[in-house]
């Protein structure tokens, strides 16, 4: 077992990796288009650009993502780091090399499993379980787009899909592999603990004055008072207009007269029909075959039109409509073939058509219901008109207005009065304002890290000049003024001396801690007796016990080739910790669902990876490179895409 762990470590980190790391997600489908290599442009992939603006959306959509995720343990600053922004731009740059790929090979898929995928979206369907056409038209608007664009969207996401599930499908685990590495999720080991606390090593710890300046040296950075500043500021946003806005009863009364459209709903009609199959290439013997059969059916309803849905179930070759009775639900304009739409539209309630020819054969129609065309009153929407007409005024003066404060806080940079009186605004202050945003400050204007970069610049803090207007978002814009700047400082060492000899016997007393546990360690090695241990527990990956993650995680990694074995652990600051382990074994009843849900994600892990090496062939293949610089620390965060 042991022997395979060890001569497949690269399998293991592989599969490890892919255990603890989300799986690949893509961003979305994106435009096309290329604009050059300019500055806006921060990756290329098979010759089409990836913009700035593309890879910016893309960070505030995974940013989106993980708010819904985390909700009000969402924190900002975790997730917004270079490292995270190099991952959203590989993401860019894998799903535009894999959408080269599918043009390339021209797959698509066809109008039936697109009509299918259509119909598995719950919202799009009734509760008939017919095709709910509104719903529909309201989710394009929503997405603002043409059936045209959003079918496009659908079919290159169907045919990503499709590719990205074959390819996934294609890795394979041999089970024996599998099976090794449940057992060896699943083994158990029998551990006795020997703990040596900090605590017990305090009263050794012979503490000097010297010992405390070193750490104070040392570690400066640790008792830095980060620069400062006291700001005036001003902000000038949409509620500074919104009350100087208002509309009269004439200019509702206008915006509906030359809007009655608009408040009109339209006449609507639902009809049923019979159909009678007739290709358009068909023989004229069989479309007068059809024909004559339609015209029987035809006739049989004159007598009797209240069986329509009775006879178009039984009868006709519309097998979509039959079930239902013939039903074709509320009936669009385009929608269906002309001949059965200008027949739809010239019935009246109830009444039946003459036989209707078309490329699909045969039709007899009826309309099953009509609600005729309405206009809502000047009274009933009078809110709604007057709602947005105050915000088309308030978006006009606002532009207007937020020009003036931009200039005016440009050119009498001397002061934020000029602008707060012309603009009717007020002048605030706030002190102790660092460089980077504080959490404890909240989303405010002056918390912004863009007003922030503004307030410390050499023209505000030397000059003494108002920043630029400075747009923070949400319609708001921030001007402000250095009243008073407070350089970095270093907090005394009188002022910290308590709080660092805490520290370092806590740290003296550490190393004592591991001294003797190091000393245990190596004798119980060489004697092999449980002389001190505590009482056996069973330690598993599934249940580490009260030991800790970094204890259980030593023991479950120690070699166990030869028992006892003995392992040591620093605790964090707690102490040290000695774990004799002298038994190793399997659960004697195994969990066959946990078993094999492990296998299951071992497999998937597999596939991932097979996914991974497929993308990183594409990139290469599309000669994916990346334009843009990424301040990272880590030597990992290096580019693997230049692919020149």
């Amino acid at each position: 077992m042991f022997e395979f762990i060890r001569t497949h470590q690269r399998l293991m980190q592989i599969i490890l990796m892919l255990l603890i790391v989300p799986s690949f997600l893509f961003v979305g489908v994106s435009g096309y288009k290329s604009f050059g290599d300019d500055a806006n442009t921060v990756a290329k992939v098979a010759g089409q650009s990836v913009t700035q603006q593309e890879w910016e959306a893309a960070q505030r959509a995974r940013m989106d993502r993980m708010r819904q995720t985390f909700g009000a343990q969402f924190d900002p600053k975790v997730f917004d780091t270079p490292e995270t922004k190099r991952i959203v731009l590989e993401q860019l740059i894998a799903e535009r090399a894999l959408s080269a790929e599918i043009t390339h090979e021209h797959l698509t898929v066809s109008d039936a499993a697109l009509q299918e995928e259509l119909m598995k979206v719950e919202s799009l369907r009734k509760p008939d379980g017919s095709f709910d056409i509104e719903q529909y038209k309201l989710l394009l608007q929503a997405q603002g787009m043409t059936a045209d664009m959003y079918d496009a969207r659908q079919r290159h996401d169907l045919a990503q899909q499709q590719l990205t599930g074959a390819i996934q499908a294609s890795a394979f685990m041999p089970r024996s592999v599998a099976n090794q590495l449940a057992d060896f999720n699943s083994q158990e080991r029998e551990v006795q603990e020997l703990v040596f606390p900090v605590a017990d090593f305090m009263a050794q710890v012979k503490l000097t004055d010297a010992m405390v300046k070193a750490f104070y040296d040392k570690n400066a950075d640790k008792f830095q008072i980060p620069e400062q500043v006291k700001v005036e500021y001003v902000v000038f946003n949409s509620a500074a207009v919104e009350s100087q806005v208002t509309v009269s009863d004439a200019e509702v009364a206008s915006f509906y007269t030359q809007n009655q459209k608009r408040f009109t709903a339209a006449e609507q009609r639902r009809a049923s029909h019979i159909l009678i199959n007739a290709k358009k290439d068909a023989s004229s013997a069989d479309k007068a075959a059809a024909k004559a059969k339609a015209e029987a059916i035809l006739a049989q309803l004159r007598k009797a039109p209240g069986e329509f849905a009775k006879v178009a179930k039984a009868q006709s070759q519309d097998p979509a409509s039959a079930e239902l009775g013939g039903d074709l639900d509320v009936i669009e304009k385009g929608a269906l073939p002309k001949p059965v739409e200008d027949a739809i539209f010239s019935l009246k309630q109830g009444e039946i058509s003459d036989v209707v020819a078309s490329d699909f054969g045969y039709h007899i129609i009826t309309v099953t219901s009509l609600k005729p065309a309405t206009i809502k009153s000047l009274d009933d929407v009078k809110g709604e008109i007057t709602a947005e007409l105050k915000k088309q005024k308030s978006s006009k003066l606002y532009s207007e207005q937020a020009e003036m404060f931009t200039n005016t806080v440009y050119e009498q940079s001397d002061s934020l009065k000029p602008v707060a009186d012309k603009l009717k605004l007020k002048v605030e202050t706030v002190s102790n304002l660092a460089r980077a945003p504080q959490p404890a400050l909240g989303d405010t204007p002056f918390n912004n890290a863009k007003f922030l970069k503004a307030v410390f610049s050499d023209d505000a803090l030397k000059n003494k000049r108002n920043t630029e207007a400075v747009d923070v978002g949400a319609s708001t814009l921030i001007a402000g003024r250095v009243v008073e700047f407070k350089p970095a400082t270093k907090r005394p060492l009188a002022e910290v001396d308590a709080q660092i000899r805490q520290r370092v016997t806590l740290d003296e007393a550490a190393k004592l801690a591991k001294l003797a546990g190091e000393a245990k360690l190596t004798a119980a090695k060489a004697s092999g007796d449980a002389a001190g241990f505590g009482e056996a527990k069973v330690v598993a990956r599934s249940k580490p016990g009260s030991m800790g993650v970094n204890a259980a995680t030593a023991v479950l990694k120690a070699d166990v080739s030869k028992l006892p074995a003995y392992v040591g652990v620093e605790l964090g600051g707690q102490g040290y910790a000695v774990y004799r382990i002298g038994k190793v074994s399997q659960p004697a009843q195994v969990d066959a669902t946990a078993r094999s849900a492990f296998q299951q994600q071992v497999g998937n892990a597999v596939a991932q990876q097979e996914m991974y090496g497929y993308l990183e062939a594409l990139k290469h293949k599309a000669k994916a490179k990346v334009l843009a610089h990424i301040d990272v620390a880590t030597s990992d965060a290096k580019s693997a895409t230049d692919a020149n």
